[in-house]
């Protein structure tokens, strides 16, 4: 396995996107000297040197980077049937989705005998954000075996944690009436672009009538930006607006290796998309890739896709509210970015997770099993200071988040009531 760690060195090196930016971000000689005492003293299992190789790669501070064992045991694959947020000094469950001795809104108190607070110093490089509303908890609960939890009567007791088989993941694209002016959509990813294109096609009547969109992307895996750009007419105002920004632009590091990668992902898709315009978008990545195979950091040539950045809008919705929160990343950034661009359009929220300096990933994967995934491709914006790690795109009205927010839909209600203010100003 340890020829493996050095093939993921010399991608950090060479073929990340953030190879010249982070330089100074590792030193991948501690590390292989590490790795080689680590097996010469004892064979290193698989669990060790997916840890090892993560603890390497958290010092990129790039959360599209992954890596993981896709041959995993079963057993192993688990997590604690619940998820939490930190607020204070507490961390407040927010979701179950297996554990059902545990209730939305209990509070956990301590993990492992350690207090919320030791454990944020302990595990600070896991957690590795500046606010509590960006700490991801769910890799800490996996190594704790008992917490002490209180519930809502108050009584504060000590549970032990079992462990659930992950469920697999299921993609949202909804819409629902919410009265005779206001509709709200939801969409948890956009990586299944015919999926959104048929729930836009089919409810074309509906869209078009509405005068109120609330469009929910608090929760939003990403995916492929070409996925929203059928919701883009009926976002920007009906006069149009042009979304170009000539002060940024996108360059891919086109190494040999990255456009093989790229190209054989870009082909896979092509075989299982339906959508012509999604389609078309992987022509262009595919003829690009191809044509600058490399030659290094090139900006990609999408005109024949993209000939006018000026969108005209439809008159309907008149006011577009989009509601955005810290598991809103990736695609999900692009979108809430491009649609502040419109007057249309109000962000509630929190700040997306901000995941767009480095994209465009593409994957090496090796025959014992393991996955590796990275970006290609960086915004100039990092060079001018505004890069978006640990900061996300910035909602236009901040709500912050509390215990609140289990009890009822503090940002829907705010929502609702925006744009009851909104028709009466």
């Amino acid at each position: 396995m340890i020829h493996i760690f050095y093939e993921i060195v010399s991608i950090m090196e060479n073929d990340y996107a953030g190879c010249r930016d982070k330089q100074s971000a590792t030193t991948s000689t501690e590390y292989s000297e590490e790795i080689i005492k680590l097996n010469s003293s004892s064979r290193i299992s698989r669990e060790q040197f997916v840890e090892f190789v993560q603890s390497y790669l958290r010092n990129y501070e790039d959360h599209h980077i992954s890596f993981k064992d896709m041959n995993i045991h079963p057993v192993k694959n688990v997590h604690k049937g619940f998820k939490v947020r930190r607020y204070e000094e507490v961390l407040y469950i927010t979701e179950i989705s297996s554990e059902n001795t545990l209730k939305v809104g209990m509070k956990i108190h301590s993990l492992g005998g350690k207090t919320i607070k030791e454990l944020k110093q302990k595990h600070i490089h896991l957690l590795n954000e500046n606010h509590p509303e960006r700490e991801n908890w769910t890799p800490i609960l996996t190594k704790y075996d008992y917490g002490v939890i209180e519930d809502q009567q108050g009584k504060v007791y000590e549970i032990e944690f079992q462990n659930y088989k992950r469920s697999n993941y299921e993609a949202r694209y909804t819409l629902e009436t919410y009265d005779n002016k206001t509709l709200i959509l939801t969409i948890t990813d956009f990586m299944d672009s015919d999926a959104i294109a048929r729930l836009i096609n089919e409810n074309q009547e509906l869209l078009v009538e509405k005068e109120n969109w609330i469009i929910d992307v608090r929760v939003n895996y990403g995916g492929a930006d070409v996925s929203f750009y059928h919701l883009l007419p009926y976002i920007m105002p009906e006069d149009g607006i042009d979304l170009l920004d000539t002060d940024e632009f996108m360059l891919f590091n086109c190494t040999s290796a990255n456009a093989d990668k790229a190209l054989k992902e870009i082909q896979n898709d092509l075989e299982n998309t339906k959508d012509p315009e999604t389609i078309a978008f992987l022509r262009v990545f595919q003829r690009e890739w191809e044509k600058n195979k490399g030659k290094g950091f090139v900006q990609f040539d999408f005109a024949d896709i993209i000939p006018d950045t000026f969108v005209k809008g439809t008159k309907l919705p008149k006011k577009v509210i989009v509601l955005s929160d810290t598991m809103c990343g990736s695609s999900g950034d692009s979108f809430v970015e491009i649609c502040k661009k419109s007057n249309k359009v109000t962000v509630l929220g929190r700040p997306t997770k901000g995941l767009n300096d480095y994209a465009n990933l593409v994957t090496q994967e090796w025959e014992e099993g393991f996955q590796f995934s990275y970006p290609t491709s960086r915004l100039s914006r990092i060079d001018k200071g505004r890069g978006m790690s640990k900061v996300g795109i910035k909602p236009d009205i901040y709500i912050p988040w509390t215990p609140k927010h289990l009890e009822v839909d503090v940002d829907l209600e705010f929502a609702l009531s925006f744009i009851n203010r909104f028709y009466v100003s």
